[in-house]
């Protein structure tokens, strides 16, 4: 059984990948992806189109869309509610601290400062190695704790180049 929630509502979900239950529910959908991410579902006689926008496997949410309409997906089995329940959130502990160099590299130039909040995807700094430039990019939210480096500087692969929190 998961519990999933669907922009912030509950329920109880139980599918063996032929029948299931939502709520204790039986459910008898017809579900045909016709397209990678694009499916076409038949659910009591009435015709739907739903597109998978956006998947954050780690966190277990989705973005879906059905018809016209976004829905926000979370994803819960029994091992998530009972760290839940312990206080331990899997998300925050998988979050990356330090920002490492990928490889030797000459900084060319640092976008964000100490203190400064970030979200994922943002711009760190701008790495050059082998002759390229690599913008590194905040893998998650929080807020530059310590920037180490400046523009100019040389840096060895594996040394902290930002921390994070």
């Amino acid at each position: 059984m998961h519990r999933v929630y669907i922009n912030e509502r509950e329920y109880r979900v139980d599918y063996d990948g032929k029948k299931g239950t939502i709520d204790d529910r039986p459910i008898d959908a017809d579900i045909l992806e016709y397209r990678e991410g694009k499916f076409h579902v038949l659910l009591k006689g009435k015709s739907y189109t739903a597109e998978l926008l956006e998947v954050r496997a780690a966190e277990k949410t989705f973005l879906i869309k059905v018809n016209q309409s976004v829905f926000s997906v979370n994803v819960r089995d029994k091992y998530d509610e009972l760290l839940r329940e312990m206080g331990i959130d899997m998300a925050k502990s998988k979050m990356v601290n330090d920002v490492k160099a990928p490889m030797p590299g000459l900084v060319l130039r640092v976008m964000v400062n100490d203190g400064q909040p970030i979200q994922k995807g943002d711009a760190l700094l701008v790495l050059e190695a082998m002759k390229m430039e690599n913008i590194l990019k905040s893998p998650s939210d929080g807020i530059v704790k310590k920037v180490h480096v400046i523009k100019g500087d040389k840096v060895e692969k594996n040394q902290v180049m930002l921390v994070l929190t």
